[in-house]
C-alpha cells in the first residue's frame, strides 16, 4: 500500500488550477509533474517485482514455520530421540537463534512500517486540512468556465434524452408518416422557443447552449455519421453506380451552383432581390448546393426506397460535400485579375482532394486489416475495439489536417474496413463495432437536427423575403436542371436506366442540412451580408427538411 501510492493526472490538473503567482505556480506544476512521472514510472514499474518479492518472502517464512511444526510433531512422538536431535530442536526453538531473530525482525519491520504509514497518513491529512484552510479562493473565470461547460453538456444530454423518448413513441405507435429527423427538428424548435420565453422574462440566457458550433459539427458530429453509413453500405450497389454518382456529385453540383449564383446576381443587379456581388452570389450558390448526407440518410432510412435510387442520392450527397467545400473556398479566395488560373486551380484542387482523400482512407483500412490478421488481438476484445475506433477516426482528422476532404477519407475507410477488416475481428467485436457506431451516429444525427431547430432563435437574423423566395426557386431549378441533363447522359451508358419516377424523387430529395449551414457561418463577408446569407440558408435547410423531406415519404 505504501509503495503503490501513485500520483496521476488529477494532481497535475489541480496544480494547473492553482491561483498562485506565476513563478510559484510554475515551480509547483513542474514539481508535481516530476512526482507524477516518478511514481508512475519508478514506483509503478517496481510494484510488480516488489509484490512478487514480498509474496516470495512470506511463502518462504510460512514454509519454515510449517517445517518447524512438522519437526516438533515427529520429535515428540519419537521414543529414541538422540542428543543431537535435541540440540537441533533446541537451536531451532531458541529465541536467540537466527531463524527466530529473522522472524521477530520481520514482524518488527512490518509493525514499524504500519506505524510509519499511519503517521505519514495523519501528517498528510493534517497538511491537507491546513492547506484547505489557508487556500485562497480560485479564479472566478476558471470556475465559471467549468460550470458553463458542465451545464452545456447537461443541456445536450437532456435534449438527446427527450429525442430518444420521442423516437421511441413514434416507433411504438407506428406513426410512420413523420420521419424521426423531422420530429427532432420540431423538438429543437420547441426547446428554442421555450428558452426564448425564458430570456424574455429574464429567467436566463441560453443562447450559447442553443448555438451550433461549426467546429464541433465537423470534428465531432459528422465523422461517426459518415463512417457508419460507409461501414454498413451495400458495396455492390455503390460500385455499380459509381460512375453516375461521380457525375451527379461533380458536374451536377457545378451546374446547381452556377444556376443559383448567376440567378441571384442577375436578380440583385435588377433590384428584384437583395443585391450581392458576383463573389458573394457564387459563394452562396456553391454552399447551398451541398446535398446533406445526414438529412438524406435520415429520410431515406425511414422509408423503403429502391436500392439504386438510395445509392444514387446517398452517394451524390456524400461526394458533393467535398465539391461544395472546395468550390466555396475557391470562390471566396477568387482573384478577379487571375480568373483563368483560379478556375484551373479549383479543378486541380478538387481532383487532388478527391483522390488523395480516398487514398488516405483506403490505406488506413488496409493497415488495420493487416494488423488484425497478424496480431492476436481477438484474445483481448477491448484492445481490438479500441484499435478499430482509432483507425476509424484517424483518416478523417488526417485528411482535414492536410486540407483534404475528411468526409471522403472516412467514407472510403468505412467501405474498405467493412470488406477486409470486419472479418478479421472476433465475433464479439464485430457486434460491438456495428452497435456502437450505429449508436454514435444516431446521437450525432439527433444533435444536428435538434440544433437546426434551435438555430432559428440562437442567431441574429436578417430575413429578406424576396431573396429567400428566389433562392428557393433557383435551388429547385438548379436541382431539376442538374438531374434532367445528367440523367440523359448517364442513361446512355447504364444498363439499368434511371426511370422518370426515380428522377423526380432525386430532384425532390435534394435536401440541404447542417453542412450548408456550417459553411454559411464560416463566410468572411460583411456582417450585414453574412446575416442575410445565414438566415436564408437556415430557412432553405428547414424548408427542404420539413416540407420536401416530409413530402418525400
Amino acid at each position: 500500500m505504501w509503495f503503490s501510492g501513485l500520483r496521476g493526472a488529477i494532481a497535475f490538473a489541480l496544480a494547473l488550477h492553482l491561483p498562485f503567482e506565476e513563478e510559484t505556480k510554475q515551480v509547483i506544476v513542474s514539481t508535481t509533474l516530476i512526482i507524477v512521472l516518478f511514481t508512475i514510472l519508478v514506483m509503478g514499474g517496481a510494484t510488480m517485482p516488489a509484490t512478487k518479492l514480498v509474496t516470495y518472502l512470506a511463502e518462504r517464512q510460512n514454509g519454515r514455520a510449517r517445517l518447524e511444526s512438522e519437526d516438533r510433531h515427529h520429535l515428540d512422538q519419537s521414543s529414541d530421540m538422540s542428543q543431537d536431535e535435541g540440540e537441533y530442536v533446541h537451536v531451532q526453538t531458541n529465541p536467540a537463534s537466527p531463524t527466530s531473530d529473522e522472524y521477530m525482525l520481520s514482524k518488527t519491520v512490518e509493525f514499524g512500517r504500519s506505524m510509519n504509514i499511519d503517521d505519514v497518513d495523519e501528517h498528510v491529512a493534517g497538511q491537507k486540512m491546513e492547506h484547505h484552510n489557508t487556500l485562497p479562493p480560485s479564479k472566478p473565470n476558471a470556475s465559471q468556465e467549468e460550470s458553463q461547460n458542465s451545464f452545456r453538456i447537461f443541456f445536450i444530454l437532456c435534449v438527446l434524452l427527450i429525442a430518444i423518448l420521442l423516437v421511441y413513441l413514434l416507433i411504438k405507435f407506428k406513426f410512420h408518416y413523420l420521419p424521426e429527423s423531422i420530429a427532432i427538428v420540431v423538438l429543437g424548435f420547441i426547446v428554442g422557443g421555450i428558452f426564448q420565453l425564458f430570456k424574455h422574462f429574464n429567467i436566463g440566457n441560453f443562447q450559447e447552449e442553443e448555438m451550433l458550433n461549426p467546429t464541433i459539427f465537423f470534428l465531432v458530429m459528422l465523422p461517426p455519421i459518415i463512417f457508419e453509413s460507409g461501414y454498413s453500405l451495400h458495396k455492390g450497389n455503390f460500385f455499380a453506380n459509381l460512375g453516375s454518382i461521380v457525375l451527379f456529385a461533380v458536374v451536377g453540383t457545378a451546374i446547381s451552383a452556377f444556376t443559383v449564383g448567376a440567378g441571384l446576381y442577375v436578380l440583385g443587379e435588377a433590384k428584384i432581390s437583395y443585391a450581392l456581388t458576383a463573389k458573394q452570389s457564387f459563394g452562396f450558390g456553391a454552399l447551398i448546393s451541398a446535398v446533406d448526407p445526414v438529412a438524406t440518410l435520415a429520410i431515406f432510412s425511414a422509408i423503403d426506397v429502391h436500392p439504386t435510387l438510395y445509392m444514387l442520392v446517398f452517394g451524390e450527397s456524400v461526394l458533393n460535400d467535398a465539391v461544395s467545400i472546395v468550390m466555396t473556398d475557391t470562390i471566396i479566395h477568387f482573384n478577379d485579375t487571375e480568373a483563368g488560373s483560379a478556375i484551373g486551380s479549383a479543378i486541380g484542387d478538387f481532383f487532388l482532394s478527391f483522390c488523395m482523400s480516398g487514398v488516405v482512407g483506403v490505406v488506413f483500412a488496409l493497415v488495420l486489416a493487416l494488423l488484425l490478421k497478424h496480431l492476436a488481438l481477438q484474445k483481448t476484445p477491448s484492445l481490438e475495439f479500441c484499435t478499430v475506433c482509432l483507425f476509424a477516426y484517424g483518416p478523417y482528422f488526417l485528411a482535414e489536417g492536410l486540407r483534404l476532404s475528411g468526409i471522403m477519407a472516412i467514407l472510403s475507410s468505412g467501405i474498405v474496413m467493412s470488406h477486409y477488416a470486419h472479418y478479421n475481428l472476433s465475433f464479439m467485436t464485430q457486434v460491438t463495432v456495428q452497435q456502437v457506431f450505429r449508436t454514435f451516429a444516431f446521437l450525432a444525427e439527433s444533435c444536428v437536427f435538434a440544433y437546426l431547430g434551435m438555430a432559428i432563435f440562437s442567431f441574429t437574423h436578417s430575413f429578406q423575403p424576396a431573396f429567400i423566395i428566389w433562392s428557393i426557386i433557383l435551388c429547385l431549378a438548379g436541382r431539376g436542371l442538374n438531374i434532367g441533363l445528367l440523367t440523359l447522359l448517364a442513361n446512355r451508358f447504364r444498363q439499368t436506366k434511371i426511370t422518370p419516377q426515380q428522377q423526380f424523387i432525386m430532384w425532390f430529395s435534394g435536401l440541404r442540412g447542417a453542412i450548408a449551414f456550417a459553411l454559411a457561418l464560416h463566410l468572411p463577408f460583411e456582417e450585414e451580408t453574412k446575416q442575410v446569407i445565414v438566415s436564408t440558408t437556415l430557412i432553405i435547410v428547414l424548408f427542404t427538411i420539413l416540407v420536401m423531406g416530409g413530402a418525400t415519404m
